[in-house]
């Protein structure tokens, strides 16, 4: 999957954009209202020129010094001249006062940076009684931190915060990824110690979308192998205990063979010996089937089957020995219907079940084959008109190496329905088994259609 398709892409990308947009706009935030706070607001010296003049005619010389001392804890040193003296006294550098006569004399509004850091303002201002008086001011509050201290200020500001919030985004992506991960991790090395229920459950359902499909695709795959390894012991136990009879018969029949008396004799015990051995060769092949079957068939190839005609070479090959016990095969076959799916193992199902049923019909029986497309699948029955099967017998048919209590009725190793059951079912299809009125098995199963067919 490509990762610009990711879910989990996107959120770490949007996840870091949004971090850095935020820290971008709390540090111009903070920096402008530092940058507020480091510059002195501009001083409207007329305003002040007004107070300073309503305080002078309100109290006089005193009431203006207490002004002024006022304006001194602001950071100005302020009073009020007429005629060239002052109202109240003012304390200024003595290389202002120097040129301060010039400035008074000129008699204009002036505000002037004469060194580094003071500003001088002189402004006239005329009084309720008609006299004009002049403001002259000094101050040095017009700037709190030199303009390269506060870049550095700003910087310092910008990459705090950068480094804060992506580290939170960080922090918070990264639990979301390793928890999820971690939980995968620990399931994987408890699977691996041979702990097969070990599944990942509650902390890979928390996980990003990704990382709770890998997480349910484990537990998948955990609860599959888990199945199959249990499967295998039970065919294995099952089938330990199936050998067990003829290799014993075997080991006695060479040994009576060892111990006859003539050539004719041995020779007939070497012939059951044979048979035993083809007994053996044909249970192993079907547990090989059976077992392939039961790991999912990999690697089989699926390709349009009809199965009304492959039902029909079926029960042509099973017409030979149908005939030898005068048993009549009768075929009810509709237009074709077409499967995707594997036909040797579709040919190896159908031929289980007629031989099944062949099997457990009496001389002179009947067995009827009917294959039919109903809605989007295929119906395929057999019926056979032997004894049945007992009715609490029915749901252990598809059990591998199952005999029931008809089975001593036929020879057998219990595995053919089991086989036909694990092909069906990997072609996505059902299969059941029920007696029928008038006696007799009736096995039914049905097959999803091709999409083309349907």
């Amino acid at each position: 999957m490509s990762p610009f398709k990711s879910s989990l892409y996107w959120r770490v990308l949007i996840s870091f954009c949004a971090a850095n947009l935020l820290a971008l706009g709390l540090g111009i935030f903070l920096t402008q209202s530092f940058i507020e706070y480091s510059t002195a607001v501009e001083i409207n010296w007329s305003a002040v020129a007004q107070g300073a003049d309503q305080a002078y005619e309100r109290g006089g010389a005193t009431a203006l010094a207490e002004w002024s001392l006022q304006q001194r804890r602001e950071g100005i040193e302020a009073t009020l001249f007429e005629n060239g003296q002052a109202l109240s006294p003012i304390r200024m550098p003595p290389s202002v006062q120097e040129s301060l006569k010039t400035w008074l004399d000129e008699k204009r509004d002036v505000v002037l940076q004469p060194w580094p850091n003071l500003y001088l303002a002189v402004q006239q201002v005329q009084g309720s009684d008609g006299r004009v008086r002049q403001l002259v001011a000094l101050s040095r509050t017009h700037s709190r931190l030199r303009q390269q201290t506060r870049q550095t200020i700003f910087l310092a500001i910008q990459g705090g915060l950068s480094l804060l919030f992506i580290g939170l985004v960080g922090w918070w992506v990264a639990r979301s990824v390793a928890k999820p991960v971690d939980a995968i991790s620990k399931a994987t090395r408890r699977m691996a110690a041979g702990e097969l229920s070990a599944r990942v459950e509650g902390q890979g359902r928390r996980a990003p979308e990704e990382l709770r499909q890998l997480a349910n695709d484990f537990d998948a795959m955990a609860e599959r192998i888990e199945a199959l390894v249990a499967h295998d012991r039970s065919v294995l136990q099952d089938l330990s205990h199936e050998l067990r009879s003829p290799l014993a018969r075997l080991h006695l029949i060479l040994d009576l063979a060892q111990r006859s008396s003539t050539p004719e004799e041995a020779a007939r015990y070497f012939l059951q010996a044979e048979q035993e051995i083809s007994r053996l060769d044909d249970m192993t092949g079907e547990m090989l089937a059976l077992s392939r079957l039961e790991g999912g068939i990999p690697g089989v190839n699926r390709e349009p089957v009809d199965v009304v005609a492959l039902l029909r070479e079926s029960a042509r090959r099973a017409g030979l020995e149908a005939q030898a016990r005068n048993i009549t095969l009768e075929l009810i076959e509709s237009a074709p219907a077409v499967v995707s799916g594997n036909e040797l193992l579709l040919e190896r199902a159908f031929d289980n079940l007629i031989a099944n049923a062949i099997k457990f019909s009496p001389r002179g029986g009947h067995v009827e084959l009917k294959a039919q497309a109903v809605g989007g699948r295929v119906d395929v029955s057999v019926r056979d008109n032997g004894p049945g099967v007992p009715e609490a017998e029915i749901g252990s048919l598809f059990r591998p190496l199952f005999r029931g209590s008809n089975a001593s009725r036929a020879h057998g190793h219990g595995l053919g329905l089991a086989i036909v059951q694990r092909v069906v079912k990997a072609h996505g299809g059902d299969i059941h088994a029920a007696n029928v009125d008038g006696g007799g098995l009736l096995v039914r199963l049905q097959l999803p259609l091709a999409p083309s067919s349907g």
